[in-house]
């Protein structure tokens, strides 16, 4: 009886879907077979030759998990998910094999009926011609689905790095900001977006952090801003408060200390701060704003500190007026 190859493609991109390949070779011996083996051992071209011979030939089946998917349950969840999907795709093909084989040493089939058949093999992509052809045909079918993407997102040349970490794409992520298709959950974009499975609770409106950046926003009025949006929440970021003035947009974060003996509130924007700040402003200019005059104005980011015993609601507990720095956006 035949071997059930499986393997993975797309377990480490900052984008893009997880894939899993499931592949029955035909139990003749084939001329092409001498030419399988791990599918980045092979030119792009030779890939697609042989990915087009294989699902003529072989019963396959493919696996999907999204990367909105991927966020929500996890890496290795995904790899369950996308493999037992690929399972399923072959199971219906009726076609016979009488055990599977998983590339690498982790058992995604351990809690199913049909763990009993399964084994793993490190590096099997290039020792077994069925995970081979798995791993091809995943390899194949991802970058197509990577490729047709980059028509929609030209400006981050997904069909150049499907998905990975390179320093063109992670540049472009700070440029444009996030798409659909990129994993919140990996980094650097989980540190940059603050990523967490459930949405972020709301900050209290009664405390002491909405007056703050009311203060912030009356004295920005005084100073001639425009108040477009205030406490801006997307599942990814938060804006405390957004402004025009003249030909700038700003971005404001509002840190507040109701003493400053030990510092004021721009001690805690750190870098890692500041690079969610410019994440935020980038990606609410790209995604966002609806005006597109607004999106031709030149971004800044501030950093607001304010100070005193706002307990009262009045601004006259304050120590002084809003301390306000104003950042590089780049």
């Amino acid at each position: 009886m035949a071997i059930l190859g499986i393997d993975e493609v797309g377990r480490g991109p900052l984008a893009g879907p997880l894939v899993v390949g499931a592949v029955i070779l035909p139990e003749d011996e084939r001329e092409w077979f001498h030419e399988l083996k791990d599918s980045k051992k092979l030119t792009a071209k030779k890939r697609v030759e042989l990915s087009e011979i294989i699902l003529q030939e072989c019963a396959t089946g493919l696996g999907w998990v999204s990367a909105k998917d991927l966020d929500q349950i996890g890496i290795s969840e995904a790899l369950k998910l996308a493999t037992r999907r690929a399972v399923k795709s072959i199971q219906s093909l009726h076609a016979p094999f009488s055990q599977i084989i998983i590339d690498g040493k982790v058992n995604f089939l351990a809690d199913t009926p049909l763990a009993k058949y399964t084994s793993t093999c490190i590096k099997g992509d290039d020792k077994i011609r069925a995970i081979s052809a798995a791993s091809i045909i995943a390899k194949v079918a991802r970058d197509h689905y990577m490729i047709e993407l980059a028509k929609q997102y030209p400006e981050y040349q997904f069909n150049q790095h499907v998905g990975y970490g390179t320093k063109a794409h992670v540049a472009a992520i700070y440029e444009y900001g996030l798409t659909d298709e990129h994993r919140k959950s990996f980094e650097p974009i989980k540190s940059l977006s603050g990523f967490t499975k459930t949405p972020k609770p709301h900050k209290d409106t009664t405390s002491t952090g909405k007056q703050a950046e009311q203060t912030v926003a009356d004295y920005l009025e005084s100073q001639g801003h425009t108040i477009i949006a205030k406490n801006h929440k997307t599942y990814f970021y938060e804006i405390d408060i957004i402004s025009t003035k003249d030909d700038h947009i700003y971005f404001t974060e509002v840190k507040y200390r109701k003493s400053t003996l030990h510092g004021n509130g721009l001690d805690v924007i750190t870098k890692t701060k500041q690079d969610q700040m410019r994440f935020a402003a980038l990606s609410y200019l790209k995604y966002t704003a609806t005006d597109r005059t607004i999106r031709h104005l030149n971004p800044i980011l501030a950093a607001a500190s304010v100070s005193g015993d706002l307990n009262s609601n009045q601004t006259s507990g304050l120590t002084n007026a809003p301390q306000i720095t104003w950042l590089p956006l780049t």
